[in-house]
Parts: C-alpha cells; sequence; structure tokens
C-alpha cells in the first residue's frame, strides 16, 4: 500500500497514476510546444498581414503621388506652358509680286499707332514688324527673303511715329502735332495699330475711363466706343489732308491674348467679366471704319493671332493650331514677340498685296 496525495493506493495501482502523470506532463509539454508555436506563426501572420497593410499604404500613397505629379505636369502643360519656338510664323507671302517694281513714284510708308508698330518685343530693332515691312533683316527667313516695300518701291521713304503705351486718343493729337503735309507727288502708305492700349489699361488696378476702360461693363464703355469711332474718322481725314497726292491707310484690328476665350486671369489680370464683349465692339468700330472709308483696308490681326496665346497648348479649343501650338506675344502679353511681330508684317504686307494701287498700276 503506498500514500498518494493523502490517500491509501493499492501497490499495482502506482504505476497506473505515475504514467497518468507522465503522460499529463507530456501532454502538457506538447500544449505549450504547440502554443508557444502558434504563438509564433500568429506573430508571423500577424506581421505579414502588417507588412501587407503597410505595403498597401505605401502602394496607394504612391499611386496617389503619382496621379498628383501628372495632373501637375499635364496642368504646367496644358495651363500654364507658353512655348516659344524659333523660325518664320504666320500665313505665307507670294513672291510673284515682287519680282519687278511697282512704281517709281515717289512713297513714304507711315507708321501711326502703339507699341506693335513701335516694334515691342522683337529681338531687335531690325524685326520690329514696321522694319521688317520695310525692309528685310539680315537673318531673314528663306520664304521672305526679297519680300518687302523697299524691294518694289525704289523711291520709298520711312517715318514711324508709334508710341509704345499709347491710346487712340493720343495717336489723334500725334498726328496733328507731328505731322505736316507732304508734298503732292508722295503717295502714302500708312500702317496703323490703335485702340487696344485703350482697352487694357490700367489693368484693373483704377477705376474704368475713357482710354483706360479695363474691367468697365459693355453699358459704361458704350459711351467711350462710340467716342472711338468718332475719333478714328477724325484721325482718317487728318492722314488724308496730309497726303494730298493720295494715300491708303491700313488699319489693323486688336488681337486677343486668351485666344478668345476672355479669362484674364490666364494672362495675369482681373478677372473682367464683359471684357470680351468691349473688345468685339471695338474691333467691330475697326471693320465699320474700313468699310465706310474708302482710303481705309482691314487688316486682320485678331484673327490671325487666335490659337497662339494663352491657350496656344489646349488641343480642345476651338482655335488650337496644330501646325504650330505656340505662343506669338512678349512677356508683357500685350505685345508679339519676334516672331509675332513676323507675323504682323506678313499680315499687313498681304493686305497691301491685296488691296495697294500701287502694285496693280504705274503711278
Amino acid at each position: 500500500m503506498h500514500w498518494w496525495g493523502g490517500v491509501v493506493c493499492p501497490r499495482a495501482a502506482v504505476p497506473v497514476q505515475l504514467g497518468m502523470l507522465g503522460a499529463a506532463l507530456r501532454d502538457g509539454e506538447a500544449v505549450g510546444k504547440y502554443n508557444r508555436e502558434g504563438l509564433v506563426v500568429r506573430e508571423l501572420a500577424g506581421s505579414r498581414a502588417m507588412a501587407m497593410q503597410r505595403g498597401q499604404r505605401l502602394g496607394w500613397l504612391l499611386g496617389v503621388g503619382l496621379i498628383a505629379v501628372g495632373g501637375a505636369l499635364v496642368y504646367r502643360h496644358y495651363f500654364l506652358a507658353r512655348p516659344v519656338a524659333s523660325g518664320p510664323a504666320g500665313p505665307p507671302v507670294a513672291m510673284a509680286p515682287f519680282a519687278e517694281p511697282w512704281t517709281e513714284r515717289a512713297v513714304i510708308c507711315l507708321g501711326i499707332g502703339d507699341s506693335i508698330t513701335a516694334g515691342l518685343g522683337a529681338a531687335s530693332k531690325q524685326h520690329g514688324c514696321f522694319a521688317r515691312l520695310i525692309e528685310n533683316p539680315d537673318d531673314e527667313y528663306a520664304d521672305m527673303q526679297g519680300r518687302s516695300l523697299s524691294g518694289v518701291l525704289p523711291n520709298l521713304r520711312q517715318r514711324n511715329i508709334a508710341v509704345s503705351g499709347s491710346t487712340s486718343i493720343q495717336h489723334h493729337d500725334y498726328i496733328a502735332e507731328r505731322l505736316k503735309p507732304f508734298d503732292e507727288s508722295v503717295f502714302g502708305l500708312v500702317v496703323m495699330t490703335t485702340g487696344g492700349n485703350d482697352i487694357i489699361h490700367n489693368y484693373g488696378r483704377t477705376p474704368p475711363r475713357e482710354g483706360a476702360m479695363y474691367g468697365a461693363t459693355l453699358e459704361q464703355a458704350r459711351p467711350w466706343i462710340a467716342n472711338f469711332e468718332l475719333r478714328l474718322h477724325a484721325m482718317v481725314d487728318a492722314i488724308e489732308l496730309l497726303f494730298p497726292g493720295g494715300c491708303e491707310i491700313y488699319l489693323a484690328n486688336i488681337y486677343d491674348p486668351t485666344d478668345s476665350v476672355g479669362d484674364a486671369p490666364s494672362i495675369f489680370l482681373p478677372t473682367w467679366s464683359e471684357g470680351l464683349a468691349v473688345h468685339a465692339a471695338y474691333n467691330r468700330v475697326l471693320a465699320k471704319v474700313a468699310a465706310e472709308r474708302d482710303s481705309v483696308y482691314p487688316v486682320p490681326l485678331y484673327e490671325s493671332f487666335l490659337g497662339h496665346g494663352s491657350h496656344c497648348k489646349q488641343f480642345w479649343r476651338e482655335h488650337y493650331d496644330a501646325s504650330d501650338p505656340t505662343y506669338w506675344f512678349y512677356s508683357n502679353v500685350e505685345d508679339p514677340n519676334d516672331r509675332g511681330h513676323d507675323v504682323v508684317r506678313r499680315v499687313f504686307l498681304n493686305a497691301i498685296l491685296e488691296h495697294s494701287i500701287l502694285k496693280h498700276s504705274v503711278l
């Protein structure tokens, strides 16, 4: 007999009890081992799950970052980029009309107007639209070699009274103050850009007024637009009096750096809800005066520059130019850049080729 845990047990039962105890101990070790291995497995599984979650978060953040960077690049490319190319720009000019002189008569080419005619934004004085109209610069493009007024008008003189920043009000005064009548033997070819500064000044920094109407409503601008028409007729009258021997006045309309979209912030100016309406009204006046006066011919700068302003890269726009999606404006937004001056010269020259009596007959 043995005492076991305070209980009298037969001797034969002891091995059985010890065996049970050993089995229990062994089972406990197995359970402990299992528990320890399970814990490791669970820890490994948890680590893998956390790693997967971290990877997913990292992938999500990376994806968001790539989308943001891609979006920024797309925005920059289509909304902020102002690519300025090199080489010729604008419509072609035929060579045939320049094969022989047009007339031996004395002719003066007179420039009147604002910074466009004055040449602001061109790479050099030779590259301004007025200068290129008179004579090809030394580095003239191949497609414009020999296409200039001096090549067909051997007795051509030039004078340019255009002033950067000037308005139509000042142009009216400059004609009276700075010019005297020419001899009857002289024929006048007048190139003129006027009215643009009336519209864009003072860039929204001051309340709208005549000659600086930025921000005006169309209703507010109506009397100023009417005065612009009267002023244009008065300028034409004065120019005709300067040339008793006859003249032709080539009058440009006003281009739009927003490509007719009208979103002034795209050209770094304050929002102007009725800006396009005022602009269009001014261009209608320019067209009307050209239609009503026998000596005046329209020059379509507005149409020629569409697609080359602040939206030049936006292929979905109406005026997108796939053949040359580049910016033709200078850094100040108002004036043509060097290629833009090439365009202005070509558009004026084509208007002269189309209308001038100097080309069609010897005077």
